[in-house]
């Protein structure tokens, strides 16, 4: 679920407009791709006992959980000091995301707006435009708390996977010969 959900928040990103970046998007996608396929892996292995996939997919879902975990505890542990200069890093860095976010959020600029700059937001034409640091950092802090408490639920029912997958994986298969050897 959500490897799908993934890659749908990503088409509907594109689909409305809201993200233009291919890098942005091509990551997203890819990474809900990749957690589709471990569970087919794990569908795949409950379904036929095959206690070797479902030792891949423990050990591959330990992992996406050890990640996942460790990149939730970051976005709840960053203050507002350091959500601003992630914010600034990545302004300085990206011409596409600085587009999507004039254009979106109808600011100019991230600290100071300057008349005479290229920007892609409606304000431009009066002339009346706040500046985006701002805007972003009211956001910033809501969206961190959101991202990060979601993947810490999403990644606490992994660790629950790993462990019903370590218990479901050293029980014999029903339909296998009685007297055969695990």
């Amino acid at each position: 679920l959500v490897s799908l959900l993934l890659i749908g928040i990503a088409a509907w990103g594109i689909g409305f407009g809201l993200i233009s970046s291919f890098r942005v998007v091509g990551v997203v996608i890819a990474v809900g791709v990749f957690l589709f396929f471990i569970a087919f892996v794990g569908l795949i292995g409950a379904v036929k006992h095959h206690q070797v996939l479902l030792f891949f997919y423990m050990i591959i879902l330990l992992l996406v959980f050890i990640v996942q975990f460790s990149v939730s505890c970051a976005c709840l542990a960053l203050n507002e000091e350091q959500q601003s200069e992630l914010l600034e890093v990545g302004w300085s860095n990206t011409n596409s995301a600085r587009t999507d976010i004039e254009r979106n959020l109808n600011c100019c600029g991230f600290r100071v707006f300057y008349p005479n700059e290229t920007c892609a937001a409606d304000c431009l034409r009066t002339l009346h435009c706040r500046p985006c640091a701002p805007i972003m950092e009211e956001y910033s802090g809501m969206v961190l708390r959101f991202v990060g408490g979601i993947g810490l639920f999403f990644s606490f029912t992994e660790i629950l996977g790993v462990w019903l997958t370590y218990r479901y994986r050293n029980q014999k298969d029903p339909r296998a010969n009685p007297s055969a050897f695990i």
